[in-house]
């Protein structure tokens, strides 16, 4: 994927990694001390590392390690035009395989969106590979019962209609993002916009983007709702983790019910930082609140 300038405009200085899979290179970024403690930041729809970059200065300062990968299909990882390519669970087997390649240890796994689900796997699948957990609104459980989803989700999973929306008009960018995920909107500068826009710049490159929300379970049954159940069924291999939940309130997506009713129950020691003013990008809205509790977390892990 060729742009001008990957960094867009210094605020992301990063040297970009590879770790080759079969579907797939899969760009990640590594920074910090190779002996700090790991901390694997993982994103969501329609996103890539970038939506951290908030983060990674501060926790490199405090001598952590930072790893953020790309899903195939988002950032500067490839992206190929295979809708099969791109269901959870091939998702979830490469993020495995990358972060397994690394050989972390004492890492702190933070997750929001479908990062969540797919990050959750590998942390479940490994749990004494972690030392902590941060939950940013995100699931990683099996529907409870029949998932009531926004409109702009409803259309980008109906057929014709999604891919014309979704592909054709890069709604998911324009519109979920930019209008509805997040609610400061005088954060979103040039390069931020630029940022987001770079890695989808045609119609076949923005298939990842519209196979996520149709692999959303409608309810409790099906082929992802299972993934998420065996996802679910592994937490209770991490609850002793030292865990901290910031949670948007204004979420259109993941409601205040999903904090209440999901996760407090399957982690009730978790320090919560409830944010009344942030959307569902709540790493663009509340950056400045959340990095701090994630360091004075950390300094008890």
């Amino acid at each position: 994927m060729a742009t001008a300038d990957w960094t867009f405009g210094g605020t992301w200085p990063y040297q970009p990694r590879y770790f080759d899979h079969a579907d797939g290179k899969l760009h990640y970024v590594d920074e910090g001390p190779p002996d700090g403690k790991p901390v694997v930041m993982v994103h969501g729809n329609p996103t890539w590392g970038y939506l951290y970059r908030n983060f990674i200065p501060p926790l490199v300062a405090a001598g952590y390690r930072c790893i953020v990968p790309d899903h195939l299909g988002f950032g500067r990882s490839d992206k190929p035009d295979k809708a099969e390519l791109y269901q959870v669970p091939r998702h979830a087997k490469r993020l495995e395989a990358l972060l397994e390649s690394l050989d972390l240890h004492d890492a702190t796994l933070v997750s929001q969106d479908w990062g969540g689900a797919l990050g959750f796997n590998w942390a479940t699948r490994h749990p004494d590979r972690i030392a902590a957990l941060c939950v940013l609104n995100t699931f990683a459980h099996r529907p409870p019962g029949k998932v009531a989803l926004p409109i702009p989700l409803r259309l980008f999973r109906t057929p014709v209609i999604g891919e014309v929306m979704v592909k054709g008009g890069h709604m998911f960018v324009r519109g979920f993002l930019f209008k509805a995920g997040i609610m400061h909107q005088d954060r979103i500068t040039p390069e931020m916009r630029a940022a987001y826009l770079a890695p989808h710049p045609t119609y076949s490159s923005r298939t990842a983007i519209l196979v996520f929300p149709r692999e959303i379970p409608a309810d409790s049954t099906g082929r992802v709702a299972d993934f998420m159940g065996e996802v679910e069924q592994g937490l209770a291999s991490l609850r002793d983790k030292p865990t901290m939940i910031a949670w948007a309130m204004k979420d259109i997506a993941f409601l205040p019910q999903y904090l209440d009713d999901l996760w407090l129950p399957a982690f009730p020691n978790a320090d919560v930082l409830r944010l009344p003013d942030a959307g569902h990008y709540l790493q663009e809205d509340a950056h400045e609140r959340i990095v701090p509790r994630l360091l004075s977390h950390l300094e008890h892990v």
